[in-house]
């Protein structure tokens, strides 16, 4: 009967807040959205970084974030070779890209270094905890526009298709991510347990080499993986 008690009680403890690095140069908006942040009842913003190198040498000493809201210009090591450095060497860390920065190129390189999403500086405050949180569920926010953007860069780029050895239900696991759903709605949708397409999300992982349901997505885009219509 205690260990009943016991276990009802840890049942019943709340949830610790989201871990949140905030890696900007800006001081201003970085202490500005670390306040956003801080205000959410879910999410704490744990540590602000100017550089690349001072949040990689946090992970390297064994701190770690859930999430870590990330620009891509920034001095010294730049933003895209900084998340593919940390997803690299820890590709459970979630990164979310803040930026100002808009082309294809910054885009793609950002994603393919393994952000899980993508988000404007013009973006309201409001949207970065909305955006964590989503990240969290196993979605990849992204900007309308940076959405937008990606999907007129790969319809200019011819389909190379490979087989990459995906399953009937690893192809429809897949489908679904295209769609933008989210785990949970993804078994919801093929009728399967959370368990179960987790273990299909990280198959596909593996085939496809990627670390991040966003770089499954573009790799899927990119070279024709799936039958159109």
């Amino acid at each position: 009967m205690s260990d009943e008690k016991e276990s009802d009680s840890e049942d019943k403890k709340p949830k610790a807040p989201s871990r949140v690095w905030v890696v900007e140069d800006n001081t201003t908006l970085a202490t500005t959205v670390a306040r956003v942040l801080d205000r959410q009842k879910d999410m704490k913003c744990v540590h602000k970084f100017e550089r690349c190198e001072e949040a990689i040498e946090a992970l390297v000493a064994g701190e770690r974030p859930d999430v870590m809201l990330f620009d891509i210009g920034l001095p010294g090591m730049s933003g895209i070779e900084g998340i593919r450095r940390i997803k690299t060497a820890l590709p459970e860390i979630e990164i979310l890209v803040f930026s100002v920065f808009d082309d294809n190129e910054k885009v793609f390189n950002a994603i393919c270094a393994g952000a899980s999403g993508y988000l404007l500086k013009t973006s309201s405050m409001g949207e970065i905890p909305d955006a964590i949180r989503e990240i969290l569920g196993g979605g990849a926010p992204i900007n309308a526009l940076i959405a937008r953007r990606v999907l007129d860069m790969f319809s200019d780029l011819a389909p190379q298709s490979r087989d990459y050895g995906l399953t009937d239900r690893e192809k429809e696991v897949l489908e679904q991510m295209v769609e933008g759903l989210t785990k949970k709605e993804i078994a919801d949708q093929l009728d399967l347990s959370f368990h179960t397409v987790d273990k299909h999300i990280r198959g596909i992982y593996s085939k496809l080499h990627v670390n991040t349901m966003t770089g499954a997505v573009a790799k899927a885009l990119k070279e024709g993986l799936l039958p159109k219509g």
